[in-house]
């Protein structure tokens, strides 16, 4: 299923977070965000999982405008991963993971033997089975950061949302993850600060600046020496990872000149 965001803006106490963003995320791709702190890229995910209503443009869900549907439709069918998302109570993290059904069930509606499954499996693909039985509370934040994503992949969406998702975790669960969600086929929309790992795990990339949309495409088309200057103020060196191809970024460390230039 395609999402859409089309000429998307946000405007807050008279600031524009987001500027006539336009984005397509084709049936089954992995579409990542990049782009330096501020620039609006939570901003955008949050329209799309209905935090925040835009000022102006649309989300599309397939051929929907997203606000024509119910919230429990939409729920249905868009997942996500916040960056906020903490967990304050101490449920046990088969609870937290089945929460994930409760778009799909009515009222007090226990658990039937698929809905167990489900949460079985997807426990086991983020490599959290054998916490079931704890309490999320006692886990560390990569674990916990876990679970959250067992929790979006249970609720069965037809896109998924994820803010940061590799926040917590080390490298092996990073790659792990980001390896998961590449074979999942959900149509997926990311946001990652690492560059590196958004160039192995995304189709394609979208780059955002001060709420602006400045580049889109290919990693390979988008993480330029030049671009990446412009946009994040730093300088790198473009390799080729000698398994994969993917772009990879090596970074310039030079000290700051005095007059806050990175020139050297």
């Amino acid at each position: 299923m395609d999402l859409t965001l089309d000429r998307l803006s946000v405007v807050t106490d008279g600031r524009k977070l987001l500027r006539e963003l336009s984005l397509h995320v084709p049936d089954g791709r992995c579409v990542g965000l990049i782009g330096p702190n501020g620039s609006g890229k939570s901003t955008a995910l949050k329209c799309v999982y209905r935090a925040l209503r835009p000022s102006s443009g649309t989300v599309r869900i397939g051929a929907e405008e997203l606000t024509a549907l119910s919230m429990r439709r939409s729920a249905q069918l868009v997942a996500a991963l916040t960056q906020d998302g903490e967990i304050d109570l101490d449920f046990t993290v088969e609870e937290v993971v089945a929460l994930g059904r409760t778009p799909h069930l009515r009222g007090n509606q226990l658990l039937g033997a698929r809905e167990r499954q489900l949460c079985e499996r997807a426990m086991e693909q983020v490599d959290i089975g054998h916490l079931a039985g704890r309490g999320v509370l006692t886990l560390s934040g990569g674990e916990r950061q876990r679970v959250l994503v067992a929790r979006a992949l249970v609720q069965e969406p037809r896109i998924l949302v994820l803010d940061e998702p590799t926040n917590h975790l080390d490298v092996r669960h990073q790659v792990e993850l980001l390896s998961l969600l590449r074979h999942t086929g959900l149509t997926t929309l990311v946001v990652l600060h690492d560059l590196n790992l958004a160039a192995a795990a995304c189709d394609q990339l979208g780059v955002l600046s001060e709420g602006h949309l400045v580049a889109t495409g290919s990693p390979e088309s988008v993480l330029t020496p030049e671009l990446v200057h412009e946009v994040f103020g730093v300088r790198t060196t473009v390799v080729r990872h000698p398994l994969t191809g993917d772009p990879q970024l090596l970074y310039s460390l030079t000290p700051p000149s005095p007059n806050g230039s990175d020139t050297p």
